[in-house]
């Protein structure tokens, strides 16, 4: 296990974001965390991230208690976390924006020819093919700028990669073209957390699904352990959702 919680807990004030939530993270394999707004993904994230502290409960990494106190110490520890608005500036070409806030160096100056290389084998090695590294990023499709986002985690060495809701503004082809990387960083050894809201984005790619409700886990279960339709409905709610919940848990 790369990555656990152990009944995870974060308040803000009076308001308990989160509570009791355990959750394992496995290289080549992707945890999906599912949930509605304000169900919890955003805080459980941040704190996988670097970006809160935990108030109670255990974050664990390679089986150490660890207490992150940033998103660099949790980019230096293989956590890398990529969200919704990319952290990308549309303007800059593609290979500018693989290389952003990291670039190579020859002597004091900007490794141009490097970067641009780089760029293009990484995205190739990804499968991804992206038409001209030089064209602006903010020309590419949501999903390619997605993926190039996805293969610029793989290549600075990310063991953990964290996506926040990567499919939730795309039409059926680009979120399909998501789902696809998804898999592909999986398949490269790393060991994936899928945040969605959409459970039949979820499930073609997971290997386990946590559920998230008002900041407590409705229970983690194995593709096994749970069909499309069953976590169709956990996460539509409803009276039989407690029910249904405890009913997996005791199979």
């Amino acid at each position: 296990m790369i990555l656990e919680t152990r009944d995870i807990g974060k308040s803000f004030g009076s308001v308990l974001a989160l509570r009791g939530v355990s959750m394992g993270v496995e290289a080549g394999r992707v945890t999906c965390v599912l949930g509605d707004n304000g169900a919890g993904k955003s805080t459980l994230i941040k704190i996988l991230s670097g970006v809160h502290r935990h108030d109670s409960g255990s974050l664990l990494i390679d089986g150490a208690e660890v207490r992150l106190s940033s998103p660099r110490e949790a980019l230096d520890r293989g956590i890398a976390t990529v969200y919704q608005d990319l952290a990308m500036i549309p303007l800059m070409s593609v290979w500018r924006n693989f290389f952003l806030g990291s670039e190579p160096r020859r002597g004091l100056a900007f490794d141009v020819h490097k970067a641009r290389r780089v760029a293009r084998e990484e995205l190739r090695a990804m499968g991804i093919d992206i038409r001209d590294v030089d064209q602006p990023v903010g020309t590419l499709s949501g999903g390619e700028r997605q993926s190039v986002a996805i293969a610029r985690a793989v290549y600075f060495g990310a063991r953990v990669l964290i996506l926040d809701e990567p499919t939730s503004a795309l039409g059926v082809k680009q979120a399909g073209v998501v789902l696809r990387y998804i898999a592909r960083a999986r398949d490269r050894g790393l060991g994936v957390v899928f945040i969605t809201h959409n459970p039949h984005h979820a499930y073609p790619v997971g290997d386990r699904f946590l559920l998230l409700n008002r900041g407590s886990s409705l229970g983690e279960y194995g593709k096994a352990d749970i069909t499309r339709d069953e976590l169709t409905t956990l996460m539509a709610g409803g009276a039989e959702l407690e029910e249904l919940a405890h009913e997996l848990e005791r199979e």
